[in-house]
């Protein structure tokens, strides 16, 4: 309450006239406030133990650079299809990695030309050892294997 308190003030002080009773002000700061919070996605978490450094790491990066398009729940990534959809969708949306099982040498593929069959994926979006890690992340993890390391934190 104190941070909407200090938002409305400056907005008040701002202006050359008061459009808005503080109280107003108070409930629209309050309601932007809240909807970057749930925006942040900060409910979610990655689930892949700790101990594994390296597909831990890979998840991370999937994250970072995947989530926008691909679904895969290790990661707390789910920017694509609804869990079960196999059939094509929007084409924006990227494999959900919950369901298809990828194997190392198909993700490298996939990241160097820019997925398969002229698909909208950007080529290198992910280069060197970034792009091996989360090759060896979706090896690991995808169609919900080994659980023991993908599932640890849960």
């Amino acid at each position: 309450m104190a941070a909407a308190g200090i938002i409305c003030r400056r907005v008040i002080s701002l202006s050359s006239r008061r459009r808005f009773p503080a109280s107003r002000c108070k409930v629209a700061a309050l309601v932007a406030i809240g909807a970057a919070v749930v925006a942040s996605g900060c409910g979610g978490k990655i689930t892949v133990a700790k101990t594994d450094t390296s597909v831990r790491r890979g998840a991370e990066i999937f994250y970072e650079r995947c989530s926008g398009c691909h679904s895969i729940s290790a990661a707390n990534a789910y920017g694509s299809k609804p869990a079960g959809q196999l059939e094509p969708g929007e084409r924006t949306n990227g494999p959900n990695f919950n369901v298809r099982r990828v194997r190392r040498d198909d993700v490298l593929f996939a990241i160097r030309n820019g997925g398969f069959s002229g698909q909208i994926m950007p080529a290198n979006i992910v280069v060197g050892r970034d792009a091996e890690l989360v090759a060896d992340f979706l090896a690991t993890c995808s169609g919900r294997r080994n659980r023991s390391i993908c599932e640890a934190e849960k």
